[in-house]
Protein backbone atom coordinates (compact mmCIF):
# COMPACT_ATOMS: atom_id res chain seq x y z
CA UNK A 1 0.00 0.00 0.00
CA UNK A 2 1.24 3.93 -0.79
CA UNK A 3 1.63 6.53 1.69
CA UNK A 4 -1.38 7.98 -0.21
CA UNK A 5 -3.96 4.75 0.00
CA UNK A 6 -2.85 4.77 3.72
CA UNK A 7 -3.89 8.17 4.45
CA UNK A 8 -7.00 7.55 2.20
CA UNK A 9 -7.95 5.20 4.55
CA UNK A 10 -7.56 6.31 7.62
CA UNK A 11 -9.25 10.14 6.86
CA UNK A 12 -12.33 7.08 5.50
CA UNK A 13 -12.17 6.13 8.78
CA UNK A 14 -11.74 9.09 10.77
CA UNK A 15 -14.56 10.51 8.60
CA UNK A 16 -16.54 7.72 9.93
CA UNK A 17 -16.52 8.20 13.77
CA UNK A 18 -16.99 11.99 13.21
CA UNK A 19 -20.19 10.74 11.60
CA UNK A 20 -21.13 8.39 14.30
CA UNK A 21 -20.68 11.38 16.82
CA UNK A 22 -22.07 14.14 15.21
CA UNK A 23 -25.63 12.54 14.50
CA UNK A 24 -27.35 10.10 16.71
CA UNK A 25 -26.30 5.88 16.41
CA UNK A 26 -28.57 3.33 17.90
CA UNK A 27 -27.28 -0.36 17.00
CA UNK A 28 -27.60 -3.28 18.87
CA UNK A 29 -25.55 -6.08 19.12
CA UNK A 30 -21.71 -6.00 19.29
CA UNK A 31 -21.41 -2.61 17.86
CA UNK A 32 -23.39 -0.91 20.78
CA UNK A 33 -20.28 -0.42 23.26
CA UNK A 34 -17.91 0.94 20.84
CA UNK A 35 -20.80 3.08 18.75
CA UNK A 36 -21.33 4.51 22.91
CA UNK A 37 -17.26 5.02 23.19
CA UNK A 38 -16.40 7.23 19.78
CA UNK A 39 -19.41 9.28 20.23
CA UNK A 40 -18.72 9.91 23.88
CA UNK A 41 -14.69 10.36 23.75
CA UNK A 42 -15.07 12.18 19.93
CA UNK A 43 -17.87 14.08 21.46
CA UNK A 44 -16.27 15.25 24.80
CA UNK A 45 -12.88 15.59 23.24
CA UNK A 46 -13.42 17.37 20.07
CA UNK A 47 -10.93 19.53 20.15
CA UNK A 48 -8.51 17.19 21.35
CA UNK A 49 -8.79 14.89 18.48
CA UNK A 50 -8.40 17.26 15.89
CA UNK A 51 -5.35 18.75 17.59
CA UNK A 52 -4.21 14.68 17.43
CA UNK A 53 -5.29 14.48 14.00
CA UNK A 54 -3.48 17.72 12.88
CA UNK A 55 -0.07 16.55 13.50
CA UNK A 56 -0.81 13.07 12.20
CA UNK A 57 -2.14 14.96 8.95
CA UNK A 58 1.30 17.43 9.27
CA UNK A 59 3.48 14.07 8.76
CA UNK A 60 1.70 12.69 6.02
CA UNK A 61 1.81 15.73 3.83
CA UNK A 62 5.51 16.03 5.29
CA UNK A 63 5.40 12.46 2.59
CA UNK A 64 3.93 14.44 0.24
CA UNK A 65 0.20 12.95 0.10
CA UNK A 66 -1.41 15.89 -1.38
CA UNK A 67 0.67 15.25 -4.67
CA UNK A 68 -1.49 12.05 -4.94
CA UNK A 69 -4.96 11.95 -6.11
CA UNK A 70 -6.01 9.39 -3.29
CA UNK A 71 -4.39 11.81 -0.91
CA UNK A 72 -6.69 14.94 -1.76
CA UNK A 73 -9.35 12.61 -1.14
CA UNK A 74 -8.34 11.95 2.23
CA UNK A 75 -6.89 15.41 2.55
CA UNK A 76 -10.82 16.40 1.94
CA UNK A 77 -12.36 13.62 4.06
CA UNK A 78 -10.59 15.12 7.13
CA UNK A 79 -11.52 18.53 6.30
CA UNK A 80 -15.08 17.77 6.72
CA UNK A 81 -14.46 15.44 9.57
CA UNK A 82 -13.05 18.56 11.59
CA UNK A 83 -15.88 20.30 10.55
CA UNK A 84 -18.00 18.22 12.26
CA UNK A 85 -16.09 17.37 15.35
CA UNK A 86 -15.82 21.48 15.54
CA UNK A 87 -19.55 21.79 15.01
CA UNK A 88 -19.66 18.91 18.08
CA UNK A 89 -17.48 21.19 20.29
CA UNK A 90 -19.63 24.24 19.70
CA UNK A 91 -23.18 22.17 20.53
CA UNK A 92 -21.10 21.44 23.79
CA UNK A 93 -20.48 24.70 24.49
CA UNK A 94 -23.78 26.44 24.14
CA UNK A 95 -25.43 23.43 26.87
CA UNK A 96 -25.59 26.05 29.01
CA UNK A 97 -28.32 27.48 27.61
CA UNK A 98 -30.43 24.29 27.22
CA UNK A 99 -29.72 24.33 30.93
CA UNK A 100 -30.75 27.49 31.94
CA UNK A 101 -33.78 27.17 29.90
CA UNK A 102 -34.81 24.01 32.03
CA UNK A 103 -34.09 25.44 35.48
CA UNK A 104 -35.67 28.91 34.87
CA UNK A 105 -39.24 27.65 34.99
CA UNK A 106 -38.58 27.00 38.70
CA UNK A 107 -36.34 30.39 39.23
CA UNK A 108 -33.07 29.32 39.14
CA UNK A 109 -30.28 31.25 36.97
CA UNK A 110 -26.99 29.11 36.70
CA UNK A 111 -23.66 30.22 36.17
CA UNK A 112 -22.14 30.39 33.15
CA UNK A 113 -18.84 30.85 33.27
CA UNK A 114 -17.46 28.65 30.96
CA UNK A 115 -14.72 29.29 28.57
CA UNK A 116 -14.97 27.77 25.19
CA UNK A 117 -12.06 25.61 25.87
CA UNK A 118 -12.71 24.76 28.64
CA UNK A 119 -10.83 21.39 29.67
CA UNK A 120 -8.03 21.61 26.82
CA UNK A 121 -5.85 20.67 27.44
CA UNK A 122 -6.48 18.65 30.54
CA UNK A 123 -9.68 17.17 30.81
CA UNK A 124 -8.66 14.62 33.30
CA UNK A 125 -7.39 16.98 36.11
CA UNK A 126 -10.10 16.96 39.30
CA UNK A 127 -7.98 18.26 42.08
CA UNK A 128 -8.87 20.90 43.54
CA UNK A 129 -6.79 23.45 46.01
CA UNK A 130 -9.22 24.43 48.35
CA UNK A 131 -10.68 20.56 48.74
CA UNK A 132 -9.32 17.71 50.95
CA UNK A 133 -10.24 14.26 50.89
CA UNK A 134 -10.52 11.48 52.89
CA UNK A 135 -10.98 7.77 51.10
CA UNK A 136 -11.81 4.09 52.20
CA UNK A 137 -14.17 5.38 54.44
CA UNK A 138 -16.07 1.93 55.87
CA UNK A 139 -20.03 2.73 55.77
CA UNK A 140 -20.89 -0.54 57.06
CA UNK A 141 -19.70 -4.38 57.43
CA UNK A 142 -18.94 -6.00 54.42
CA UNK A 143 -21.83 -8.14 53.42
CA UNK A 144 -21.98 -11.62 50.91
CA UNK A 145 -21.47 -10.43 47.36
CA UNK A 146 -18.86 -7.77 48.19
CA UNK A 147 -15.82 -8.99 46.15
CA UNK A 148 -13.68 -6.17 48.38
CA UNK A 149 -14.04 -2.37 49.38
CA UNK A 150 -17.55 -2.19 47.92
CA UNK A 151 -18.73 -1.35 51.95
CA UNK A 152 -16.39 2.02 51.74
CA UNK A 153 -16.73 5.22 50.89
CA UNK A 154 -14.76 8.57 49.87
CA UNK A 155 -15.42 11.73 51.93
CA UNK A 156 -14.46 14.86 49.85
CA UNK A 157 -14.32 18.45 52.01
CA UNK A 158 -13.39 21.69 51.98
CA UNK A 159 -10.10 22.79 53.53
CA UNK A 160 -11.56 24.33 56.31
CA UNK A 161 -14.28 22.09 57.08
CA UNK A 162 -14.68 21.02 60.85
CA UNK A 163 -17.22 19.09 63.18
CA UNK A 164 -20.44 20.76 63.89
CA UNK A 165 -20.38 22.98 60.67
CA UNK A 166 -23.77 21.55 59.41
CA UNK A 167 -22.71 21.76 55.39
CA UNK A 168 -24.76 20.95 52.50
CA UNK A 169 -23.68 17.51 51.62
CA UNK A 170 -24.07 15.16 48.47
CA UNK A 171 -24.15 11.18 47.95
CA UNK A 172 -22.34 10.48 44.53
CA UNK A 173 -23.44 7.09 43.30
CA UNK A 174 -21.39 5.51 40.37
CA UNK A 175 -22.23 3.65 37.53
CA UNK A 176 -21.21 0.84 35.33
CA UNK A 177 -24.83 -1.14 34.91
CA UNK A 178 -24.60 -2.62 37.82
CA UNK A 179 -21.53 -4.94 37.49
CA UNK A 180 -18.78 -2.35 37.45
CA UNK A 181 -17.01 0.71 38.10
CA UNK A 182 -15.94 2.33 41.42
CA UNK A 183 -16.54 5.50 43.29
CA UNK A 184 -13.00 7.03 42.15
CA UNK A 185 -14.10 7.43 38.63
CA UNK A 186 -17.31 9.46 38.07
CA UNK A 187 -18.83 12.49 39.26
CA UNK A 188 -15.47 14.44 40.03
CA UNK A 189 -15.70 17.41 38.27
CA UNK A 190 -19.17 17.98 40.49
CA UNK A 191 -18.10 16.81 43.73
CA UNK A 192 -14.83 19.20 43.33
CA UNK A 193 -16.79 22.24 42.26
CA UNK A 194 -19.44 21.65 45.40
CA UNK A 195 -16.87 20.83 48.38
CA UNK A 196 -14.99 24.35 46.50
CA UNK A 197 -18.38 25.93 47.39
CA UNK A 198 -18.31 24.65 50.92
CA UNK A 199 -20.37 21.18 50.68
CA UNK A 200 -19.29 17.73 51.50
CA UNK A 201 -19.49 15.41 49.73
CA UNK A 202 -19.18 11.25 49.52
CA UNK A 203 -18.61 9.00 46.77
CA UNK A 204 -19.94 5.33 47.36
CA UNK A 205 -19.17 1.92 46.45
CA UNK A 206 -21.94 -0.85 46.33
CA UNK A 207 -21.84 -4.20 45.37
CA UNK A 208 -22.02 -5.49 41.77
CA UNK A 209 -23.48 -8.40 39.78
CA UNK A 210 -23.11 -11.19 39.40
CA UNK A 211 -21.97 -11.92 42.77
CA UNK A 212 -24.38 -9.31 44.21
CA UNK A 213 -28.28 -9.80 43.26
CA UNK A 214 -30.97 -6.83 42.61
CA UNK A 215 -31.81 -5.36 45.40
CA UNK A 216 -28.53 -5.49 47.22
CA UNK A 217 -27.35 -2.53 44.87
CA UNK A 218 -30.14 -0.05 46.43
CA UNK A 219 -29.58 -1.73 49.99
CA UNK A 220 -25.96 -0.71 50.20
CA UNK A 221 -26.64 2.62 48.72
CA UNK A 222 -29.45 3.20 51.73
CA UNK A 223 -26.45 2.10 54.17
CA UNK A 224 -24.38 4.42 52.61
CA UNK A 225 -27.17 7.50 53.26
CA UNK A 226 -27.82 5.70 56.69
CA UNK A 227 -23.57 6.39 57.95
CA UNK A 228 -23.84 10.13 56.34
CA UNK A 229 -26.93 10.66 58.68
CA UNK A 230 -24.92 9.02 61.33
CA UNK A 231 -22.08 10.02 61.03
CA UNK A 232 -21.15 13.36 58.93
CA UNK A 233 -21.72 16.25 61.38
CA UNK A 234 -18.14 15.00 62.14
CA UNK A 235 -16.80 15.81 58.83
CA UNK A 236 -18.95 19.03 59.20
CA UNK A 237 -21.49 18.03 57.00
CA UNK A 238 -25.66 18.84 57.97
CA UNK A 239 -27.10 15.23 58.29
CA UNK A 240 -30.50 16.68 58.35
CA UNK A 241 -29.51 18.35 54.53
CA UNK A 242 -28.40 15.34 52.73
CA UNK A 243 -28.89 15.48 48.52
CA UNK A 244 -28.26 12.40 45.67
CA UNK A 245 -26.53 12.17 42.31
CA UNK A 246 -25.31 10.01 40.18
CA UNK A 247 -24.77 8.66 36.36
CA UNK A 248 -26.28 5.52 34.42
CA UNK A 249 -26.31 2.63 36.85
CA UNK A 250 -26.02 5.10 39.65
CA UNK A 251 -28.65 7.64 38.27
CA UNK A 252 -31.08 4.56 38.77
CA UNK A 253 -30.34 3.95 42.10
CA UNK A 254 -30.18 7.59 43.44
CA UNK A 255 -33.67 7.70 42.08
CA UNK A 256 -34.79 4.72 43.15
CA UNK A 257 -32.93 6.00 46.73
CA UNK A 258 -34.82 9.14 46.21
CA UNK A 259 -38.59 8.21 45.63
CA UNK A 260 -37.97 4.96 48.23
CA UNK A 261 -37.12 6.60 51.78
CA UNK A 262 -37.62 4.54 54.60
CA UNK A 263 -38.73 1.18 52.69
CA UNK A 264 -38.19 -1.66 55.01
CA UNK A 265 -37.54 -3.70 51.59
CA UNK A 266 -34.57 -1.97 50.73
CA UNK A 267 -32.96 -1.19 54.61
CA UNK A 268 -32.87 -5.00 56.25
CA UNK A 269 -31.61 -4.12 59.72
CA UNK A 270 -31.84 -0.47 59.42
CA UNK A 271 -35.71 -0.11 58.79
CA UNK A 272 -35.91 2.60 61.49
CA UNK A 273 -32.93 5.02 59.81
CA UNK A 274 -34.70 7.82 57.76
CA UNK A 275 -32.88 7.66 54.38
CA UNK A 276 -34.63 10.71 53.18
CA UNK A 277 -32.97 12.69 50.64
CA UNK A 278 -33.47 16.41 49.72
CA UNK A 279 -33.28 16.33 46.06
CA UNK A 280 -31.63 14.37 43.36
CA UNK A 281 -30.22 14.50 39.96
CA UNK A 282 -29.91 11.61 37.88
CA UNK A 283 -27.66 11.87 35.34
CA UNK A 284 -28.78 9.43 32.27
CA UNK A 285 -30.00 7.29 34.35
CA UNK A 286 -32.18 4.33 34.06
CA UNK A 287 -35.59 4.34 35.34
CA UNK A 288 -37.49 1.46 33.29
CA UNK A 289 -35.71 -1.97 32.80
CA UNK A 290 -39.26 -3.34 31.62
CA UNK A 291 -39.33 -0.86 29.04
CA UNK A 292 -43.32 -0.23 29.65
CA UNK A 293 -43.25 2.32 26.69
CA UNK A 294 -41.00 0.24 24.08
CA UNK A 295 -38.80 2.48 23.08
CA UNK A 296 -36.55 0.14 23.24
CA UNK A 297 -37.01 -1.71 19.76
CA UNK A 298 -34.00 -4.10 20.00
CA UNK A 299 -31.84 -5.06 23.12
CA UNK A 300 -34.21 -5.31 25.54
CA UNK A 301 -32.36 -4.60 28.88
CA UNK A 302 -34.76 -7.28 30.73
CA UNK A 303 -33.21 -9.98 28.57
CA UNK A 304 -29.87 -8.43 28.98
CA UNK A 305 -30.08 -7.97 32.66
CA UNK A 306 -31.95 -10.54 34.22
CA UNK A 307 -29.63 -13.42 34.32
CA UNK A 308 -26.24 -11.23 35.77
CA UNK A 309 -28.43 -8.82 37.70
CA UNK A 310 -31.89 -9.81 38.87
CA UNK A 311 -30.95 -13.92 38.55
CA UNK A 312 -34.58 -14.59 37.28
CA UNK A 313 -37.09 -12.80 34.64
CA UNK A 314 -39.98 -10.04 35.54
CA UNK A 315 -42.18 -12.96 34.87
CA UNK A 316 -40.61 -14.84 37.87
CA UNK A 317 -40.69 -11.86 40.36
CA UNK A 318 -42.78 -9.42 38.94
CA UNK A 319 -43.03 -7.50 42.27
CA UNK A 320 -39.28 -7.38 42.18
CA UNK A 321 -38.67 -6.09 38.66
CA UNK A 322 -41.69 -3.53 40.00
CA UNK A 323 -40.00 -2.61 43.41
CA UNK A 324 -36.47 -1.25 41.96
CA UNK A 325 -38.17 0.50 38.83
CA UNK A 326 -38.14 4.54 39.91
CA UNK A 327 -40.60 5.10 37.30
CA UNK A 328 -43.02 2.77 39.09
CA UNK A 329 -42.05 4.17 42.90
CA UNK A 330 -42.99 8.58 41.93
CA UNK A 331 -44.98 9.68 44.52
CA UNK A 332 -46.72 13.21 45.07
CA UNK A 333 -43.93 13.30 48.10
CA UNK A 334 -40.71 12.61 46.05
CA UNK A 335 -38.21 15.46 46.62
CA UNK A 336 -37.00 18.02 44.11
CA UNK A 337 -35.44 16.25 40.66
CA UNK A 338 -33.60 17.79 37.93
CA UNK A 339 -33.43 14.91 35.27
CA UNK A 340 -30.18 15.52 33.13
CA UNK A 341 -30.19 13.49 29.91
CA UNK A 342 -28.35 13.33 26.51
CA UNK A 343 -30.07 13.03 23.30
CA UNK A 344 -27.85 10.89 21.76
CA UNK A 345 -27.11 8.53 24.16
CA UNK A 346 -26.98 4.78 22.73
CA UNK A 347 -26.84 3.23 26.04
CA UNK A 348 -30.17 4.73 28.09
CA UNK A 349 -32.27 6.52 25.35
CA UNK A 350 -33.29 10.02 26.11
CA UNK A 351 -37.40 8.87 25.69
CA UNK A 352 -37.23 6.91 28.81
CA UNK A 353 -35.70 10.38 30.75
CA UNK A 354 -38.79 11.95 29.24
CA UNK A 355 -41.58 9.08 30.57
CA UNK A 356 -39.94 9.73 33.82
CA UNK A 357 -40.14 13.22 33.78
CA UNK A 358 -43.51 13.34 33.03
CA UNK A 359 -44.61 11.07 35.44
CA UNK A 360 -43.15 12.88 38.03
CA UNK A 361 -44.14 16.03 36.75
CA UNK A 362 -47.99 15.28 37.02
CA UNK A 363 -47.55 13.47 40.29
CA UNK A 364 -44.86 15.55 42.27
CA UNK A 365 -45.50 18.57 44.46
CA UNK A 366 -41.98 19.63 44.20
CA UNK A 367 -40.42 20.97 41.45
CA UNK A 368 -39.01 18.77 38.40
CA UNK A 369 -36.40 20.11 35.92
CA UNK A 370 -35.36 18.65 32.31
CA UNK A 371 -32.92 19.20 30.47
CA UNK A 372 -31.99 16.96 27.18
CA UNK A 373 -28.31 18.26 25.59
CA UNK A 374 -28.19 17.91 22.38
CA UNK A 375 -25.71 15.36 21.45
CA UNK A 376 -24.26 14.21 24.32
CA UNK A 377 -23.63 11.03 24.63
CA UNK A 378 -23.77 8.70 27.71
CA UNK A 379 -21.56 9.59 30.08
CA UNK A 380 -20.56 12.82 29.04
CA UNK A 381 -19.82 14.82 32.67
CA UNK A 382 -17.18 12.60 33.83
CA UNK A 383 -14.54 14.53 32.36
CA UNK A 384 -14.02 18.06 32.07
CA UNK A 385 -15.67 19.17 28.32
CA UNK A 386 -17.59 22.28 28.20
CA UNK A 387 -20.68 20.62 28.14
CA UNK A 388 -19.65 18.92 31.52
CA UNK A 389 -18.65 22.16 32.75
CA UNK A 390 -22.31 23.56 32.37
CA UNK A 391 -23.77 20.82 33.58
CA UNK A 392 -21.90 20.94 36.53
CA UNK A 393 -23.22 24.53 37.14
CA UNK A 394 -26.65 23.72 36.50
CA UNK A 395 -26.54 21.18 38.96
CA UNK A 396 -24.90 23.69 41.49
CA UNK A 397 -27.29 25.99 40.91
CA UNK A 398 -30.13 23.66 41.50
CA UNK A 399 -28.84 22.26 44.79
CA UNK A 400 -28.29 25.16 45.92
CA UNK A 401 -31.59 26.60 45.20
CA UNK A 402 -33.10 23.34 47.17
CA UNK A 403 -30.57 24.19 50.36
CA UNK A 404 -31.68 28.12 50.52
CA UNK A 405 -35.31 27.07 50.39
CA UNK A 406 -34.34 24.48 53.27
CA UNK A 407 -32.07 27.09 55.36
CA UNK A 408 -35.23 29.77 54.96
CA UNK A 409 -37.80 26.69 56.23
CA UNK A 410 -35.34 26.71 58.89
CA UNK A 411 -35.68 30.33 59.78
CA UNK A 412 -39.39 30.14 59.60
CA UNK A 413 -38.96 32.10 56.39
CA UNK A 414 -41.27 31.32 52.49
CA UNK A 415 -39.13 29.79 50.27
CA UNK A 416 -38.88 31.83 47.58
Amino acid sequence: MTVSTVFLALSGLGLLLTLATFFRVRIAGALLVPTFLVGWLRGELALQTIAIELVVTALFLGQGVHHDSRGQLGLGLTLVSWALLAASHVRSARAGSVLAGALAPIGIEPERDVSFFHGFPWPFGFGHPEVRSEIHVEYGPSLPGDKGGRNRLDLHLPTGAKAGDRRPVLLQVHGGAWIMGDKREQGRPLMAHLAARGWVCAATNYRLSPAATMPDQIIDVKRALAWLRANVAAHGGDPDFICISGGSAGGHLSSLAALTPNDPRFQPGFEAVDTRVEACIPFYGVFDFLDRAGDRRFGKMADALGPMIFKCRPEDDPALWDAVCPITRVHDAAPPFFVIQGSHDSLVFAEEATRFVERLRAQSRNPVAFAELPGAQHAFEIFHSPRSAHAVRAATAFLEHVHAAYQARGRGETAA
